[in-house]
């Protein structure tokens, strides 16, 4: 099933809400649409996190489950999901992001070790609630602020805020 992961782990270590003031169906045409352009894009360490890596970057890969994989978000993948999502929103959309680092030294980037992460958006009426699970890695990036990130992405693709924090959990 398209969104959908079937072994989203329980174990949770970021839980926030947000107020959307877009229909489910909107915020999930541009969400997919704000992953594939953040893909493989580089953002300075400060853009995405508080600089645990000094002259540092963040590059992204992630992917859209489908049953048991998940499918890198290109303009393929985007296509189909647009499609699917003309039929009718979905009630939540799992996603596998995979943060990669590397430190600048010179021309060079030296790459450092990776963050795995599962993210869940479950969408209700008139909200969104965004959990994240650490899979593995150093955590320079910490799951609030990969949710931080993707909002203020996901932001800046409107004229408006779209999605603003009504509640969150302790993070673990």
């Amino acid at each position: 099933m398209l969104g959908f992961y079937a072994n989203f782990p329980a174990n949770l270590h970021s839980v926030e809400s947000f107020a959307s003031i877009l229909s489910a169906k909107k915020l999930q045409q541009k969400l997919i649409q704000v992953l594939r352009d953040v893909n493989r894009k580089p953002f300075r360490f400060e853009e995405v996190a508080d600089l645990t890596v000094p002259n540092g970057s963040v590059i992204f890969e992630i992917g859209l489950a489908e049953d048991t994989n998940f499918n890198y978000i290109d303009e393929e993948e985007t296509k189909k999901v647009l499609g699917e999502l003309r039929k009718g929103a979905f009630q939540l959309m799992d996603f596998f992001c995979v943060a990669r680092y590397y430190k600048d030294a010179g021309e060079k980037k030296a790459p450092l070790k990776f963050d795995y992460y599962l993210v869940r958006f479950v969408f209700s009426q008139a909200s969104v609630e965004i959990r994240v699970h650490h899979e593995r890695g150093p955590r320079y990036v910490s799951p609030r602020d990969l949710t931080a990130f993707l909002v203020d992405q996901i932001n800046h693709a409107f004229a408006r805020k779209a999605l603003k924090i009504v509640e969150t959990e302790p993070s673990q």
